[in-house]
């Protein structure tokens, strides 16, 4: 099977994010400490499920690099980053949803360009 340059692409960004949420569903107090030691220890759960989220949607489109799957890919991760915007002027959660929803963003967008790229390959 050969892939595209932007199944190749998608894999890259999947391969990325999807470390990243396994570093977050294995160690997540590790990941709080370093990166917000403010977010409360007793809310330590939502990052372990953050985690899972991004390892699941990652893997999917790592077994399944097609368009289809990486615009569901990006449409998730941009519900994830609208869905920080509340939270980030928070104390406790800001530094926290600013992140998450800053890398959210770019996952987004980048796999967005990633599938209307893809797209407009096979038409012309």
């Amino acid at each position: 099977m050969t892939l595209s340059i932007e199944q190749t692409l998608a894999r890259l960004l999947s391969m990325a994010s999807a470390a990243a949420g396994l570093a977050l569903l294995i160690r997540p107090r590790r990941a709080v400490a370093t990166l917000c030691p403010e977010f409360p220890e007793s809310r330590i759960w939502l990052v372990r499920v953050l985690g899972a989220r991004m390892v699941a949607q990652h893997a999917a489109v790592l077994a399944f690099p097609e368009r289809p799957v990486v615009r569901v890919a990006a449409a998730v991760d941009l519900v994830h980053a609208a869905t920080m915007a509340p939270f980030a002027g928070s104390a406790r959660y800001g530094r926290a949803a600013r992140i998450s929803g800053g890398l959210a963003l770019v996952y987004a967008a980048l796999g967005s360009v990633v599938s209307r790229r893809d797209a407009r390959d096979r038409e012309g």
